[in-house]
């Protein structure tokens, strides 16, 4: 049995019936978990690991700015929308200097705005 395949199909299952809140916290976890990824290969100077953990978290960051509904979110969206351009800015940024600090000064906030929709 090609265990993998369950585990893909299984977290299918979860993206297709999560509720828009589900999801956007499942696209936070996606981010913090590939930061944390980062910050560790960061450190062991794993120069390629730390590359593509940043460059997903980007992804992922890019998709929770495509969610926002700038028509019924108002200056909240907006404010979302500042502050994912940020994080965007500051991963490229520690991208090219691999520094883990840098990473951490992203995810914690990340980690922050995922507590705040767990609340909602």
């Amino acid at each position: 049995m090609d265990y993998r395949n369950v585990s893909n199909v299984y977290k299918q299952n979860q993206i297709l019936n999560a509720t828009p809140k589900k999801l956007v916290v499942m696209l936070y976890e996606g981010a913090i978990k590939n930061l944390k990824l980062a910050e560790l290969s960061a450190a062991e100077k794993k120069i390629e690991q730390t590359s593509n953990a940043l460059i997903k978290a980007q992804d992922i960051i890019q998709e929770l700015m495509a969610t926002l509904d700038f028509k019924n979110g108002g200056e909240v969206a907006e404010s979302l929308n500042q502050l994912y351009d940020y994080f965007i800015t500051e991963l490229i940024n520690a991208n090219r200097s691999k520094d883990p600090e840098s990473i951490k000064k992203i995810r914690i906030p990340l980690e922050e705005l995922r507590d705040t929709w767990l609340e909602i």
